[in-house]
């Protein structure tokens, strides 16, 4: 079953708990600045891991000490909960 695509109102709301991240383009992004180049890939390595075990992949941007994710569900085409699942994941990740 594919995921449920959340409403204007629903992702403002979720927006809510992950502070960080802000709606752009029909997405979630959130930019991370790390204090180097491998800190930022280490980062990228826990992001690609999670994302393959919970099959959820985010667009990675990287820029030396700096990573951008940005997250949609493909399946409902918008923004689902699963999104914001992956964006609080990620957050913990970071420090």
């Amino acid at each position: 079953m594919a995921p449920t695509k959340l409403s204007d109102d629903q992702v403002k709301s979720a927006l809510k708990n992950v502070p960080a991240w802000c709606l752009s383009g029909g997405q979630i992004e959130r930019t991370y600045v790390f204090k180097d180049f491998v800190a930022a890939m280490a980062f990228v390595n826990r992001i690609a891991e999670y994302a393959e075990r919970v099959q959820h992949h985010p667009d990675v941007l990287i820029r030396w000490n700096k990573v951008t994710l940005s997250v949609s569900t493909h399946d409902c085409g918008g923004i689902s909960e699963k999104d914001f699942t992956l964006a609080a994941a990620a957050d913990g990740m970071s420090a």
